[in-house]
């Protein structure tokens, strides 16, 4: 005896697929149009937005009075998300809050924006990333990938006149693990951010002393980078600030 099939059922079946498809079609072309916005709104800002100088970015925050602060960590998050370099806003911290706060809402401003940054790339993806890197690409894909330890990370972070846009893009197209890729950028932020600061403060009231916060934070930035360049090459005899045990495989 043959089996009957219960009448419209298949049909029912393939219609629901049908409708599935589109659905996950619709949703695959929604997050890819606001994929491609986010990145053309960096690219506007990145092509057409100036800062202005240190003066007049000075008086601009200073203008909000005891909310300049948040100003500040929040212009240097967003101009950490875009190819502008980030050293007048660690200057600026330095000419409003001295060295101390300075330097503490620097680095929250920049972590912020580079974690940012790295998000966005790992959704819009490697291919689209890369492009945009243009000459940055070669060096960070020789550099970063899914294996790549937090000395690599560190390196690239701490090393004077490498930009953080790069980096912080690289890393995400690049599958870097965002644990290795946050706390490395945490730490290896700090010493540069000082050092611009520590600018930015002797600019503001230059002395003897601010002179020689500012020698100091710049050794302090070369050492780094030598310790950074060893531990990433193996050589270094101790770990890294916020390195990590070699055992904990909970990165990713």
């Amino acid at each position: 005896m043959s089996a009957t099939r219960a009448p419209g059922r298949s049909d029912a079946g393939r219609d629901g697929a049908r409708s599935v498809g589109r659905g996950s079609r619709r949703g695959t072309i929604l997050r890819i149009a606001a994929l491609i916005a986010v990145v053309a709104a960096i690219i506007w800002v990145a092509a057409t937005v100036r800062l202005p100088d240190l003066d007049d970015l000075r008086a601009q925050i200073e203008g909000f009075g005891w909310w300049s602060w948040l100003v500040f960590v929040a212009a240097y998050a967003v101009v950490a998300l875009t190819p502008i370099p980030v050293t007048i806003m660690a200057l600026v911290g330095g000419l409003l809050f001295g060295v101390p706060a300075g330097s503490l809402l620097s680095v929250v401003g920049a972590v912020i924006g580079s974690i940012g940054a790295y998000w966005i790339a790992r959704a819009v993806g490697r291919t689209t990333v890369m492009r945009l890197l243009g000459r940055h690409a070669k060096k960070l894909e020789d550099r970063l990938d899914e294996s790549s330890g937090f000395a690599a990370v560190f390196t690239l972070r701490v090393m004077p006149g490498m930009p953080y846009w790069p980096v912080n893009y690289g890393a995400g197209a690049l599958g870097v693990p965002s644990r290795v890729f946050s706390i490395a950028s945490l730490f290896a932020s700090v010493p540069g951010q000082v050092s611009l600061v520590s600018i930015g403060a002797f600019i503001a009231a230059p002395s003897f002393w601010a002179g020689a916060v500012v020698v100091i934070a710049w050794g302090v930035v070369l050492g780094f980078t030598i310790w950074a360049w060893r531990s990433w090459r193996g050589k270094a005899e101790h770990s890294l600030p916020g390195e990590p045990d070699p055992s904990d495989t909970s990165a990713g």
